[in-house]
């Protein structure tokens, strides 16, 4: 079912590790071209485009693209008091989580009479983006809204994919969350089209965003790709991964389990085991086969599997694993080896990491209390995850007296002339004329 990448016997470097890897093939400047047209629609239509595109990429056209409150309302006051439940301990771990990602106010004294403080500044304003089609995702709309809450943006709008089954409104466990939450402003539009929503806003409809948030499919990815610039973006957000670093000890059926849990998501979901036993790997394999064709969504499980993106990859020791998990960067890495906590100390690049056998990623897909919106596609050799950070930007206060400024002007004088820009020192000398 699953392919073998046999790493044994080789030392490769970081960029030879990726190239033997298994990645989903994605092409996200071809999709751009695809969306371009949606682009420019939202950008210069109206609602009545909306609901065209609604009608055309969701096949139901919607009353209207703002989510009315008392649907809202309705949605909460119907949601399974059980659901209930387990969204509001999800949200209080996330909340506990976040509110200790809140930087304080630093303010550093450079000289005497010269400071420079640092506030961390909320966004105006953020549209966040809930995925819909295979599968409802209320843990992304916590995942999305409670670090803006704790960042204190002010303005917080949603949007999530109108859907057949209910009148061309989001799915009810989404509405319901963002009442549960306080979110009042949601969307009913989806894909690339969401995207430029919030990039460029609507008369009538939508204010503009100053930044999206979010998974999201392909064309997701692309509108955040073109409207760069335009509005922030947290990442383009591939298909998902998992990536599982195991020894000996680790126990088959939890492996298969785990790799299953991330392939549900998509056919091109990638599942990833680097291991030292080949035992394992076989055992894995056995299991995969076993509980694949027992499983729910078992065919769409199977097809991501089966795809270029999933291997099971054979190393000699946890050392050679760790440099290919490090190279791999995945946006979910587990690690379930002898002596876990240590291993894990060694890990550089990934989204988040779930250290031992109680740790899946299941766990931090819903109520860890981690966020689950992760880098992917190995972007978190560069990138970290959804967090209060990401709504929050760091500005610098500047504030020198007459004193400090005097002591250090020829030290910019200098400098300013050492890069041929003498208008720079002029600007600090003619503050003398008038003292």
């Amino acid at each position: 079912m699953i392919r073998t990448v046999d790493l044994r016997g080789k030392s490769l470097d970081k960029a030879g590790y990726q190239a033997e890897l298994p990645r989903a093939q994605l092409d996200v400047a071809q999709a751009m071209t695809l969306i371009e047209p949606i682009l420019r629609r939202v950008q210069h239509g109206t609602e009545r485009d909306l609901i065209a595109l609604a009608e055309e990429f969701d096949g139901v056209t919607p009353a209207s693209i703002r989510v009315p409150r008392t649907a809202l309302d309705e949605a909460l006051a119907q949601l399974d008091p059980a659901i209930r439940k387990a969204l509001e301990e999800s949200a209080a771990r996330i909340r506990k989580v976040h509110n200790d990602q809140v930087r304080n106010e630093t303010r550093t004294t450079v000289v005497d009479g010269g400071t420079v403080t640092e506030r961390w500044i909320p966004v105006d304003r953020v549209g966040l983006y809930v995925p819909g089609g295979r599968a409802v995702y209320p843990s992304s709309v916590m995942m999305n809204v409670i670090p803006a809450q704790i960042a204190h943006v002010a303005s917080i709008a949603v949007a999530s994919p109108p859907q057949k089954e209910y009148g061309g409104l989001p799915h009810p466990t989404i509405l319901a969350t963002c009442a549960l939450l306080g979110i009042n402003e949601v969307y009913a539009v989806g894909g690339a089209q969401a995207i430029a929503l919030f990039g460029y806003g609507m008369k009538d409809v939508a204010e503009k965003c100053d930044l999206v948030t979010g998974p999201g499919n392909i064309y997701v990815a692309a509108a955040k790709r073109a409207l760069r610039g335009i509005i922030g973006i947290d990442s383009e957000a591939g298909p998902t991964e998992i990536a599982i670093l195991a020894d000996e000890s680790a126990i088959a059926t939890d492996v298969a389990a785990d790799l299953i849990s991330q392939a549900e998501h998509d056919v091109i979901a990638a599942a990833v085991l680097v291991t030292t036993s080949s035992k394992l790997a076989s055992d894995v394999e056995l299991e995969l086969e076993k509980r694949v064709a027992t499983t729910k969504h078992s065919d769409r499980i199977r097809t991501a599997l089966t795809g270029i993106q999933s291997a099971i990859v054979l190393v000699d020791s946890i050392e050679q694993g760790l440099d290919v998990v490090n190279a791999y960067a995945a946006e979910h890495l587990e690690i379930q080896t002898k002596n876990a906590a240590r291993v894990a100390e060694q890990i550089r690049n990934a989204g988040a990491v779930f250290i031992g056998r109680f740790s899946p990623v299941s766990l931090g897909d819903y109520s860890a209390g981690s966020n689950h919106v992760l880098p992917t596609g190995g972007c978190a050799c560069h990138s970290s995850g959804l967090s209060v950070q990401t709504f929050l930007r760091g500005l610098h206060f500047i504030e020198y007296d007459q004193k400090a400024f005097t002591e250090i002007l020829d030290t910019v004088v200098t400098l300013a002339n050492s890069e041929d820009l003498p208008a720079h020192g002029e600007a600090m000398t003619a503050r003398l004329e008038n003292l």
